[in-house]
């Protein structure tokens, strides 16, 4: 009697692990995973890359001395416009400096005033000061610099790959800091590109209704694909292989069993993927989340969104 006892335990024991062992192995077969679900949807998609363009002032003409001596007069300010042929400065010659008075002394009737004016070359606004009134200057200094303001354009950079996607393109849309969004006419494109990074840059000419600022930066979408009606799905419903050589979508069959249904993608936008084949309808339930690391077929339960 000693020695069946343990020996009965030990069977009994052994047997409630058994049990315990199927009953663990019995319960995933019963778990659902938490899933939401969406729809397939036809919109317009485009595919597109935006670079950058910087606000520029093609045109600028600089004003120079006509003369050697000393800056008499100046009606220039910072920002002031002004007009082609007025009158921006009045340089006296250190000649007339030295012996005009005399000579007007000897003879009143000898109208020596040794005084030259210098004229705007054309029509806008005054840029850069670089001499005053009463400043000494060589013949051919720089005094200031007057920028024309019709010449203002946006630059942008496009890589010569992109070439393809501007050409036969008369606008590009583009998207200032603020928010603003402005038509950009293209009105040429440089003869010369960037050596380094190989690109060339396109003038934009804007209709902007206030005045913008040069060096001012602007976003520029150059539209590589586009389709009126296309049928796209959320960006995580669509899973993929580590190489990114297959695609698929987990569609739902019944109220709770969902299968792994391999599709082709097309445009792929930030938040969403075109879904070229196969067809969804409109009643097709696509898992949106709760999807990655499912099998081919698995239990899920829906949940509300």
């Amino acid at each position: 009697m000693k020695k069946s006892f343990p020996y009965f335990i030990l069977l009994t024991m052994l047997g409630s692990c058994r049990n315990g062992e199927s009953k663990t192995n019995e319960e995933p077969a019963n778990v659902s995973t938490p899933v939401t679900v969406t729809t397939i949807s036809n919109e317009t998609m485009e595919e597109y890359v935006e670079l950058n363009a910087t606000s520029s002032f093609l045109q600028k003409w600089i004003v120079r001395a006509n003369a050697t001596g000393y800056l008499q007069s100046a009606y220039v300010e910072l920002n002031k416009s002004v007009s082609s042929g007025q009158t921006l400065y009045t340089v006296k010659t250190k000649e007339a400096h030295s012996i005009g008075n005399s000579i007007s002394i000897l003879d009143s009737t000898f109208r020596f005033t040794g005084v030259n004016t210098i004229r705007a070359n054309g029509s806008g606004f005054i840029s850069q000061v670089n001499h005053q009134n009463g400043d000494y200057v060589q013949d051919g200094d720089q005094l200031a610099v007057i920028t024309d303001t019709k010449s203002f354009v946006f630059l942008m950079d496009m890589p010569y790959e992109l070439r393809p996607f501007v050409s036969g393109k008369h606008s590009l849309e583009m998207l200032l800091p603020d928010g603003e969004k402005l038509t950009g006419q293209i009105s040429g494109n440089m003869p010369t590109m960037d050596a380094g990074s190989q690109t060339q840059g396109i003038i934009l000419k804007v209709n902007a209704s206030h005045a913008l600022p040069e060096n001012l930066i602007a976003k520029v979408k150059v539209v590589k694909t586009s389709r009126a009606s296309a049928s796209s799905l959320p960006k995580p419903a669509v899973l993929t292989n580590e190489t990114q050589s297959e695609f698929w979508v987990m569609k739902m069959f019944n109220d709770s069993m969902a299968a792994k249904v391999i599709v082709k993608k097309g445009i792929e936008i930030p938040d969403r993927v075109e879904i070229l084949s196969p067809v969804f309808s409109a009643t097709d339930k696509i898992l949106v989340t709760g999807n990655y690391g499912l099998g081919d077929t698995a239990k899920v339960q829906i949940m509300k969104q």
